[in-house]
């Protein structure tokens, strides 16, 4: 996969998105990920992104004609395939698993990060979809863009250990079910145990045990 971020703030991205998972998958190159930053498709020298609201009201909107100028560019770097744009909005669909496994499948793909009081609603002319993940107001699309990167590059293929992991993990479970409850050492701990059942060996009861524990 191929994985670009449009967005005013780039450095934003390498400490979080070079680590873990994420970073051993880049390393492979099962993923490459890069960026293009908004503000060098400004209108002046001031770097100038944004601008008042037709009609008034509170805030700084995102101008149109310079975040097509930058998907354009994005474009560019993805010639070789057509490119799946997504846009950063408390108004999209709310992100969840099914939607992670769906954009993992795409060859290339550019998440479009929000910021101010959000686009000119004649971007989603040029975007494919626009995501939300939750009720609630970030300062910019940033996190967002990298929690929707997260979910979805770590079920490509040999991202993770093995190729069951992601099939045992919450929400991949019949029903969108969370997993079920997990222990380790020590067996007892304040005078809380493990379960017995977890204890017994016993495959077939520990697998009925944990397909009842799903919540």
């Amino acid at each position: 996969m191929h994985c670009s971020f449009i967005t005013l703030f780039p450095d934003i991205f390498p400490p979080i998105l070079n680590s873990s998972i994420i970073g051993k998958a880049q390393k492979k190159g099962i993923v490459t990920i890069d960026y293009t930053n908004i503000r060098d498709y400004a209108i002046d020298s001031y770097g100038s992104v944004d601008d008042h609201p037709y009609g008034g009201g509170e805030g700084m909107i995102l101008r149109v004609d310079v975040l097509h100028r930058a998907i354009k560019e994005t474009k560019k770097r993805h010639a070789h395939a057509k490119l799946h744009i997504i846009a950063t909005d408390p108004r999209g669909k709310l992100f969840r698993q099914e939607d992670a496994r769906r954009i993992a499948a795409y060859e290339d793909i550019a998440i479009l990060c929000g910021h101010y009081e959000g686009f000119d609603e004649r971007i989603y002319s040029f975007v494919d979809e626009s995501i939300s993940i939750g009720q609630y107001v970030l300062t910019g699309g940033e996190l967002p863009a990298m929690v929707i990167a997260d979910a979805a590059i770590r079920l490509l293929p040999g991202a993770l250990a093995t190729a069951e992991s992601s099939l045992l993990e919450s929400f991949s479970f019949e029903g969108n079910k969370l997993e079920y409850p997990q222990y380790t050492k020590p067996q007892e701990y304040l005078d809380m145990k493990v379960p017995e059942v977890l204890l017994s060996g016993n495959h077939k009861k520990i697998g009925e045990w944990r397909k009842k524990s799903l919540k």
